[in-house]
């Protein structure tokens, strides 16, 4: 999954489909923002307030990530959520609509950064739309703290491929594991994005969602310090084909991996 990376400067253009940029939203912002400046090195300045009160994370100067406050008239999950780049939110909302997804906000502006939207493929899991104007997205990769990857957890990939493929330009490339249901999706033959058959095996609570990975520099210490912020270590550590892995939740229990990459 590393090798998805692509560090881009404040005005990179990306391809339609692209994870461009990750937000989370939750009750209580200033604690969360103590959690993940702690964690990751994060420091917070004001972003657009569309959906009410919501701030930028910059690590070394340059914006990785997005935190807001949950709207107390809308139904959201506290979730990371990502954002796939657009060059009409308009129009990529109406193919959303006629492919069986739904777009449960906007399209609208926020502010002069771009056009935005929060949609949900057939099966319920959650994305953003993001046509960026000032604000192309994420203007750091490839370093702890920045996000890595992304991937959909769902009941079955093949439905869900031909909804995201009729949406976005994405080519699939199957992913060569005994008895797993994985394909990688790619844009011009780089690998953006990952999608995980996991049957009856997702949380009944939860439902099919997108997980956001985040680069660490130490993974068995990036655990330690998530468990002493009050988060939970979900899954275990374990040793995958780009790095080593595990899955913790932060204490308003929204769900991300951390991978450090192989040395």
């Amino acid at each position: 999954m590393t090798e998805a990376r692509e560090p881009a400067g404040p005005h990179a253009r990306r391809l339609p489909g692209t994870p461009c940029w990750v937000s989370l939203m939750v009750h209580g912002l200033d604690a969360t923002e103590e959690f993940y400046g702690e964690l990751f090195g994060w420091e917070f300045r004001p972003g657009p307030q569309q959906l009410g009160p919501y701030v930028r994370a910059l690590l070394d100067g340059r914006e990785v990530a997005g935190v807001g406050r949950l709207p107390t008239d809308r139904r959201l999950p506290v979730a990371w959520t990502p954002y796939l780049a657009s060059d009409d939110a308009d129009r990529t909302a109406d193919t959303v609509r006629l492919c069986g997804g739904t777009v449960a906000v906007g399209p609208l502006d926020a502010a002069e950064a771009g056009r935005m939207a929060i949609a949900a493929d057939p099966s319920g899991a959650v994305f953003g739309i993001w046509e960026g104007v000032a604000h192309p997205g994420t203007a750091l990769t490839g370093v702890p703290g920045t996000p890595v990857w992304n991937e959909l957890l769902t009941f079955e990939t093949e439905s869900v491929t031909k909804f995201y493929k009729s949406v976005f330009p994405y080519e699939e490339e199957p992913v060569v594991s005994a008895g797993d249901d994985c394909l990688t999706l790619r844009l011009d033959g780089r690998p953006v994005a990952g999608l995980h058959g996991v049957g009856h095996g997702l949380p009944p609570d939860r439902g099919p969602h997108w997980r956001t990975y985040f680069e660490v520099a130490d993974l068995d210490a990036t655990l330690r310090r998530v468990a002493e912020l009050g988060g939970r270590v979900l899954a275990p550590a374990y040793d995958g084909p780009h790095g080593r892995v595990a899955t913790v939740a932060d204490p308003e229990g929204a769900e991300f991996s951390v991978i450090q990459g192989p040395r």
